[in-house]
């Protein structure tokens, strides 16, 4: 868990992973209690942490792009992720492999 939070690429992926799987109980268990089952208030609590989630995921992409210089396109994609269902977890392992490369490069330059 250290390894996310020391880093903003490693914060971005874990509200990321959180976000998504947010994003996942909102559609695929909350709608369908309010819907089917009449239960409202499932809806309305997930969906207030979904949008916290939400918030803070793009407030994090905007760091990210920022810091590691990321091209327009890859930070555009990088908030069209979250608005596709599983998008944040196709994103993560993006950026699983430019934390390796980083990691890599940082070694390799020692």
């Amino acid at each position: 868990m250290n390894k996310f939070l020391t880093t903003a690429l490693g914060r971005l992926r874990l509200i990321g992973l959180l976000e998504g799987l947010s994003y996942l109980v909102l559609l695929c268990i909350a709608m369908p209690l309010k819907y089917y089952f009449d239960q409202p208030l499932v809806v309305k609590y997930t969906g207030w942490a979904h949008g916290v989630l939400f918030v803070l995921y793009i407030a994090a992409v905007f760091q990210v792009a920022v810091q590691r210089r990321w091209s327009f396109m890859k930070g555009i994609w990088a908030l069209v992720a979250s608005l596709i269902p599983l998008g944040t977890f196709a994103l993560d392992r993006q950026l699983v492999r430019e934390q390796r490369e980083a990691a890599y490069k940082s070694k390799v330059a020692a």
